[in-house]
């Protein structure tokens, strides 16, 4: 994922990086057809042009910003894995695991939603 590399380099604690390398290789390799992008200086995945998932990195936590869409339907199950969250996106403390099924649902529940999606983000 060369794209990323840079992205991955300006990430000092190496805890950190490795961990939001690990994330976007997953998504990379659960999803070959999404295509890596860094916009907004942040690491994203998109699907025929449209906005799939995007990752942003702080000091305390590793942001998930699956759209609002996303972040409405599966509210719920973002509560009960214990992430903090507002409307846009969901933080996981970095001491803490990430719930890949949950991410998985999000990432499946875009590229269904988004199928017919001619427009970067959601109107």
């Amino acid at each position: 994922m060369k794209i990323f590399e840079e992205f991955l380099q300006g990430i000092d604690d190496p805890s950190q990086r490795d961990r939001t390398e690990e994330v976007l290789a997953w998504t990379a390799k659960t999803y070959p057809h999404l295509e890596p992008a860094i916009k907004w200086n942040q690491p994203m995945f998109t699907d025929h042009g449209t906005y799939i998932i995007g990752f942003s990195v702080a000091k305390e936590h590793m942001s998930v910003a699956p759209e609002q869409a996303a972040m409405t339907r599966f509210e719920t199950d973002i509560e009960q894995a214990g992430y903090n969250h507002t409307k846009e996106l969901f933080r996981i403390p970095w001491k803490k695991q990430l719930d890949y099924n949950l991410l998985e649902k999000m990432i499946d529940f875009n590229i269904s939603d988004k199928a017919d999606c001619t427009t970067f983000w959601r109107e």
